[in-house]
């Protein structure tokens, strides 16, 4: 198994560790990454963010603690508690509030229990691993798949079950159809539905797919995640990364973008799957700021920088992303001239990175 690797970013409340190596830890361990992550926020009563194949924990924390914690997890969810042989699959038995979870061994052929009072269990049970065949027996075994975006909450004192999840994150999945959706659940045929859309649409264009999504935006901005994702699904945009251009620019508002942002951060984490997702959003943004008719009020104010900071903290954009948006004009999306001012307001926010930078490598 590969030794656990962490990387701590940001500075102050946004400060948070990254695992990078996650999802070779936890294939290793036949587990999904998710799993690990989570435990790891259970024990440290700290919130974890899984999503754009980043598993996250909030705060700063060593290595060797979260190695400690990882040692901990192989003990009580993955070794046989008969022959502590790791090779072993999660079975899920019982009904409603019957179930419990046992460890499948298959190298004794052991059956044996895991303590259903752990946080972690009923974690597992709301976000089950994937169907699969045992001896014969319908079971369900812990291949580790990558789960999607998931955002939870540990706060000290929470009673188990949805009240420790962060509100809204637990449904995304169920939302946008992951792991029944073919299109969404599936790279590959995510790729098929792409060659099968029209790759010169342009997004001005009212009568494209997303010039409608943006006109449907401006009138429903209040609508909930769920029909944001039915309405993309509608339009047969899924997975595409011009789709976010219209939710940058016409979801928010440009006076109350912060905030709006936080509010719907469930929902940028299940749309922004890569670095293409996060410039077209960032592109969104250009165009409600630059073309906003108070433009020169947001830029005093600072707005940019407020807004990259909400998105870095949400876990929508990675820093070198942001740090290339930063200092790169462009005319793509805004006249030239208004790119750099717009651009040009980042420079708080990529001086917070590089102090942050320099901070972690003391």
């Amino acid at each position: 198994m590969p030794v656990l690797q962490t990387k701590i970013e940001g500075r102050g409340n946004g400060i948070k560790t990254v695992v990078p190596n996650m999802e070779d830890v936890a294939r290793a361990l036949n587990r999904p990454p998710s799993y690990p992550t989570k435990f790891f926020g259970t024990e440290l009563g700290a919130q974890t963010t899984m999503a754009n194949d980043r598993y996250i924990v909030n705060g700063a924390h060593q290595a060797d603690r979260l190695r400690e914690l990882l040692d901990s997890f192989i003990d009580k969810f993955v070794l046989c508690a008969s022959c502590k042989n790791p090779e072993t699959e999660l079975v899920i038995t019982g009904k409603g509030r019957n179930e419990d979870i046992h460890r499948d061994c298959k190298a004794c052929g052991a059956h044996t229990g895991i303590d259903m009072r752990h946080k972690l269990t009923t974690f597992i049970l709301n976000n089950r691993p994937k169907d699969g065949k045992k001896g014969g027996k319908k079971g369900m075994t812990a291949e580790a798949n990558v789960g999607g975006p998931m955002v939870f909450d540990e706060k000290e004192g929470s009673d188990e079950g949805d009240a420790g999840m962060g509100s809204g994150a637990i449904g995304m999945d169920a939302i946008i159809g992951r792991g029944a959706d073919p299109v969404l659940s599936n790279p590959d045929a995510i790729c098929g539905k792409v060659k099968d859309l029209d790759l010169d649409d342009d997004e001005d264009d009212a009568d494209s797919p997303y010039g409608q999504l943006g006109l449907w935006l401006e009138e429903n901005r209040s609508a909930s995640d769920a029909d944001i994702i039915a309405k993309i699904k509608e339009l047969e945009i899924v997975g595409k990364h011009k789709a976010l251009i219209p939710i940058g620019a016409k979801l928010f508002t440009d006076k109350g973008v912060v905030t709006e942002i936080s509010e719907r951060a469930s929902l940028l984490q299940a749309l922004v799957t890569g670095e293409k997702h996060q410039k077209s959003l960032l592109g969104g943004i250009e165009k409600l700021v630059g073309l906003s008719d108070d433009v020169d009020d947001l830029i005093a104010q600072g707005a940019v920088s407020k807004i990259l900071m909400a998105l870095y903290q949400d876990d929508v954009l990675d820093e070198d992303v942001a740090k290339q948006w930063g200092t790169h004009v462009s005319k793509k999306f805004v006249p030239k001239d208004v790119s750099k001012k717009v651009r040009k307001n980042a420079d708080a926010f990529l001086k917070w990175l590089d102090e942050a930078d320099e901070s972690d490598s003391e």
